[in-house]
């Protein structure tokens, strides 16, 4: 998984370059390292979502091998982590840079793991590996989702045509599952001890499993959990925690509520 950012997150320096031309720079700059076949704007400026001083989100793809020294070798103030740093999988790494007086954070996408993972996601399969920052980890699916909504600069991606039925179809009931699951265990196990940040850690848990659910059950795509509890209309949760108290009856009341409220998530 990823370090622990170190990088200020004060405001950036003001820029001499307006967005565009900025843009165009940093795409040619990256398209131009050896390997990279496509470079894509991720994140909230991709979906015409951000705010002022929002990070500039860029994925790097690649095919068979890229050396993160030719990164380096730009001159770009930042950290430039190797591949498989942030712990492998789908997500092997990247980059935390500022350009321009411009928070960048570019990640490493191999273009063989992406077009596996489109065809896995295709058949309606799909694995969820941990990383930091991300309370339930990440789908797999999740580089498939960049695909679809991330505006592409340099190169060519696959893109899917449509949210896969046969995802729409699997992921529901697997999330629903560790929802289930997590919220008995702190029912039984959390609660009656008065555990009051386990059982807020499970509520937390099952919530945002339920919006991974929830989401992909209309054919929506994730990149990540920021705002996901209310993209699904799970809000109310965040009602129960400030509620609870740390003692067995609170807890037990919180969960039971909690299910409730989960189990009729439309999906």
């Amino acid at each position: 998984m990823p370090p622990a950012r170190r990088r200020s997150p004060g405001a950036p320096v003001p820029s001499a370059l307006p967005d565009q031309a900025f843009l165009d720079r940093t795409a040619d700059r990256l398209a131009g390292l050896p390997g990279v076949r496509a470079v894509a704007l991720g994140g909230s400026r991709a979906q015409g979502t951000e705010r002022p001083g929002s990070d500039w989100d860029m994925a790097l793809y690649y095919r068979g091998s890229f050396d993160p020294d030719g990164l380096r070798a730009v001159g770009w103030e930042g950290e430039v982590f190797g591949i498989g740093d942030w712990g492998g999988g789908v997500f092997d790494g990247g980059a935390w840079l500022t350009v321009d007086g411009r928070r960048v954070d570019v990640h490493y996408r191999d273009l063989d793991s992406v077009e596996h993972e489109l065809a896995e996601a295709e058949a309606g399969r799909f694995r969820v590996e941990p990383l930091m920052f991300h309370l339930v980890g990440i789908p797999t699916y999740l580089i498939v989702a960049e695909l679809a909504v991330n505006r592409v600069l340099r190169g060519e991606v696959p893109r899917p045509d449509t949210y896969p039925q046969a995802l729409r179809d699997s992921a529901p009931p697997r999330w629903a599952g560790v929802t289930t699951a997590t919220l008995a265990y702190a029912k039984a196990g959390h609660a009656p001890k008065g555990a009051l940040t386990q059982v807020a850690g499970a509520i937390a848990v099952a919530a945002t499993c339920t919006a991974h659910a929830v989401m992909a059950a209309r054919g929506e795509w994730v990149t990540n959990e920021k705002g996901l509890l209310h993209r699904a209309g799970l809000e109310r949760v965040d009602d129960i925690i400030a509620g609870m108290r740390a003692t067995p009856e609170s807890l037990v009341t919180a969960v039971t509520d909690t299910e409730a409220l989960l189990e009729a998530a439309p999906r």
